[in-house]
């Protein structure tokens, strides 16, 4: 998959591309059932299938002050979107001068004039162009108009009602329920990093951990999980089962926030190198011990809480 980061970088790249158009944070079900239609309606046209979506999240732009919120940062979003089958993910910058585009500009001159597009693929709330004012009905009609199919997907839900969104996934993990966020994702919801320096405490209690800050992803419940840890690189990664702490180490009097992951059966230096975290169970929520004593019994209990549900799976 070719990754293009501005509309000014598309030449030589043919144009006539069937395109999915979302921010598609998550790539939860819902967004995959649009970018798979996508894909249907490119092979169906004999075109490109290519996937536009907008980095920084718009909302970074116009709500600065937004505390982290992102399920899939640039690097996650890019290789799901590759697992779905584009050919070439556009992450559009979106910054003040591109939000000044109007819903017309954005058709005329982006999407007809810089991609020439055969097809354009939607979902039933999409919006676009300055104050939001583009929507699948103005899509439809220009798509009429200037000789392009537009397909809207309806919006999906799970077997008991619930509908794919984004915001009902980040609901579920600030209050600890990880399988649920699973459920509209499709997959486990996850934290991609390089592990960092910590106070190197958890070697001298047993139970060295390796460190991720979350930059800008969405905070899941503070508290301890049972995990499974990749390591590795591309496609080739090895998965480990773990259980990590989420949260600000209130036994050591700690503010900061820090993802400490304990990987069972695991012993070697991850310093530096690239993991990535799959949030599967929570256990329990994060608590202040009297001691350390007190610390590494409750530890124990996790690790042994953490291999149940792992055999389970």
């Amino acid at each position: 998959m070719r990754v293009i980061r501005h509309f000014a970088d598309l030449h030589p790249e043919p144009k006539g591309s069937v395109v999915a158009l979302g921010n598609f944070d998550g790539v939860h079900l819902g967004h995959q059932a649009v970018i798979t239609e996508a894909g249907r309606q490119a092979v169906k046209l004999g075109a490109a299938f290519t996937v536009m979506t907008f980095e920084p999240h718009p909302r970074l732009l116009f709500q600065p002050d937004l505390p982290p919120f992102r399920l899939t940062p640039f690097r996650v979003k890019t290789r799901l979107i590759e697992e779905l089958g584009a050919d070439i993910s556009l992450m559009q910058h979106f910054d003040s001068a591109f939000a000044a585009h109007t819903a017309q500009d954005f058709v005329t001159d982006l999407l007809v004039g810089h991609l020439g597009v055969k097809g354009v693929v939607v979902g039933h709330d999409y919006v676009f162009g300055q104050k939001r004012l583009g929507n699948p009905d103005y899509l439809r009609t220009m798509g009429e108009k200037l000789g392009f199919a537009v397909t809207v997907v309806k919006a999906a839900a799970t077997e008991d009602g619930e509908i794919y969104s984004s915001t009902r996934v980040r609901q579920h993990l600030t209050e600890g329920r990880p399988r649920d966020a699973a459920r509209l994702l499709g997959r486990p919801w996850e934290i991609e990093g390089r592990v960092e320096h910590g106070d190197k405490r958890g070697r001298t209690i047993g139970f060295p951990t390796a460190n991720l800050g979350l930059e800008d992803y969405q905070r899941p419940a503070t508290g301890v999980y049972a995990v499974r840890v990749g390591l590795g690189a591309g496609h080739d990664w090895i998965w480990y089962d773990g259980v990590a702490n989420f949260g600000h180490r209130p036994t050591f009097d700690k503010t900061d926030e820090l993802l400490e992951v304990h990987i069972l059966d695991y012993s070697g230096d991850l310093y530096g190198h690239h993991v990535r975290v799959q949030m599967l169970d929570f256990i329990r929520p994060e608590h202040k011990f009297a001691g350390i004593d007190d610390l590494k019994k409750q530890i124990d209990l996790d690790v042994s809480h953490a291999r149940t549900l792992l055999a389970a799976k």
